[in-house]
């Protein structure tokens, strides 16, 4: 007999291609957490080792949960469990090293030369004792170079990296981009080598240190546009919607709302004048090919513009679609989560009062999916010190010390 699945959506419906994988994760914020989410989300078990004062994100709200805890945190760190504990105490680093001793992958993003202090160095203690041991370090710009040990926070670094000055217009100027992308990005490389590092590790039987820093990260997104530097030796300008080697490639309104057109090649462009009944344009010198389309884009965008104004634009976009021909709707995200295709590929996971965005790995017989809500504070601290071998004495005296920490220290 087995147990009843609990009910919700985009949940887990196996033990996942990670399962047995134990990871003790020391990551606060977003690059980190984002990361170790990823595990998780496919059977990773992921233990949050939390500072005195939790993870700060815990704060950054409105909106909060009935726990206190705030959306920023709750949308990151599902599928954990969370123990608090102070590093800065000696007991608490032997806490942390006995946990290891069962663990294949330690992530942290304390500043560079933090471990190193409190005497946790890869090179010079980890390593040698756990010798299997994957250790993925996510810090701003690493712990050398010009700017090595310098904090490092996303918006600063797609300031710094280029990325700010690429997006936006002309008249705007650089612009941030809205969604924190070189903290997901981070997040989303972090995890990529960490799995490389343990697919060696079946090969060599050892781990590895992993550099993982915002800075790098953030550089390795401005394609097409350092390519296009590269090659041309022009320093990149903002275009706004419309794409810097393609047209057309960018927004337009119609009737009922604006709409995002794109024909990746000259057939695809012929097809797409064809079903709006201009095959005359296709033949039309300025336009005939995609670097004559580049060139003349605005006269492009206008005649585009007037033939999509009197179009239901959604109405158009499914026609669009169903012909073969790259278009959308530009959607708001309350919309975006309730259209349904979201709900057809599990884009919204929900268990309880949890709800949250699913993974978009989707595997055959492995898939991953949310197994648990994301923990409150120190959730699970005495069930994984039980578990790492600490006898109930033990936990009662690190309770009683404060290395073991029982409510966040504000």
């Amino acid at each position: 007999m087995t147990d009843a699945l609990p009910e919700g959506k985009g949940l887990a419906k196996s033990a996942g291609a990670l399962a047995g994988l134990r990871v003790i994760d020391l990551t606060r914020v977003l690059g980190g957490p984002y990361c170790t989410m990823v595990l998780a989300d496919h059977g990773a078990e992921v233990i949050k080792l939390e500072p005195p004062q939790g993870d700060e994100v815990r704060d950054w709200g409105p909106p909060f949960n009935e726990a206190g805890d705030a959306s920023y945190f709750i949308g990151i760190n599902r599928n954990k469990r969370s123990m608090g504990l102070d590093l800065s105490k000696p007991e608490g680093r032997q806490v942390l090293l006995r946990l290891l001793e069962g663990a294949d992958v330690l992530v942290e993003n304390f500043k560079p030369g933090s471990m190193e202090r409190w005497g946790l160095g890869y090179e010079a203690v980890l390593a040698e004792r756990f010798p299997r041991l994957v250790h993925c370090r996510v810090s701003g710009f690493g712990g050398d170079g010009p700017l090595g040990g310098f904090p490092g926070y996303d918006a600063v670094l797609q300031a710094m990296v280029g990325l700010m000055s690429i997006n936006g217009t002309l008249d705007s100027g650089p612009t941030r981009l809205g969604n924190p992308i070189v903290d997901i990005a981070t997040g989303l490389f972090s995890t990529i080598a960490i799995l490389m590092a343990l697919q060696e590790r079946e090969r060599s039987g050892k781990g590895q240190y992993c550099d993982m820093t915002l800075h790098d990260c953030g550089m390795a997104l401005l394609h097409p546009h350092a390519a296009n530097y590269f090659l041309s030796g022009i320093r990149p300008k903002p275009t706004g919607n419309p794409h810097p080697n393609l047209a057309p490639y960018s927004k337009s309104r119609t009737a009922t709302c604006e709409i995002f057109v794109a024909a990746g090649n000259d057939p695809a462009f012929r097809k797409f004048c064809d079903f709006l009944g201009f095959p005359r344009l296709a033949k039309d010198a300025r336009f005939a090919t995609n670097g004559a389309r580049v060139v003349n884009r605005d006269a492009l965008a206008a005649i585009l513009d007037e033939r999509f104004a009197g179009e239901d634009g959604h109405e158009l976009c499914q026609r669009m679609l169903a012909a073969g021909l790259p278009a959308g709707p530009v959607m708001h995200v309350d919309e975006a989560m309730a259209a349904p295709h979201t709900a057809h590929r599990e884009m919204v996971t929900e268990l309880g009062e949890f709800r949250g965005l699913g993974t978009p790995i989707k595997l055959s017989r492995t898939p991953g999916g949310t197994r648990a809500a994301p923990p409150r504070f120190n959730e699970h601290g005495e069930a994984v010190l039980a578990e790492g071998g600490f006898s109930a004495e033990e936990i009662k005296a690190l309770r009683a010390s404060g290395v073991l920490v029982e409510a966040r220290r504000k």
